[in-house]
């Protein structure tokens, strides 16, 4: 069953949309709507020269330039349309995609190799924590 993520004049307003899925081996994986033509276009959120993310979600978004998803570590620029990459560390790769449908304006995820799990990126704590209990 398709699940409704967003609308179309949305992902255009902001730029790009992120949501969080789990595939087909149980694991979370950020994906990213972006603008291609008068639609959308889904790409896994990953760079394929590293394990970069695109889009950095909280407002920033994916940097689109001239109809490309830009990494932001290496410059490599992702057609937004065929996920292509012709320039940089990525020349020569592409994005791997993810099925989505629009329907009167919105946009639904279609990819039987993906469930909807939650809008925005993975909760993943990568950065460094502190479980002291000193006091300044």
């Amino acid at each position: 069953m398709a699940t409704r993520l967003t609308s179309v004049d949305t992902v255009h307003a902001e730029g790009s949309w992120l949501f969080t899925a789990t595939d087909d081996r149980g694991e979370t994986v950020e994906v990213t709507l972006v603008p291609c033509g008068d639609g959308v276009e889904a790409w896994v959120n990953r760079c394929t020269h590293e394990d970069q993310r695109l889009d950095r979600g909280e407002g920033i978004g994916a940097v689109l330039r001239d109809g490309g998803i830009v990494c932001p570590k290496h410059g490599s620029v992702f057609d937004a349309c065929d996920g292509g990459c012709e320039n940089g560390p990525a020349a020569g790769s592409t994005l791997l995609s993810v099925q989505v449908s629009v329907n009167r304006g919105d946009v639904f995820l279609t990819d039987d190799d993906y469930e909807f799990d939650h809008q925005g990126g993975r909760d993943d704590d990568e950065g460094p924590s502190s479980t002291s209990h000193l006091r300044f």
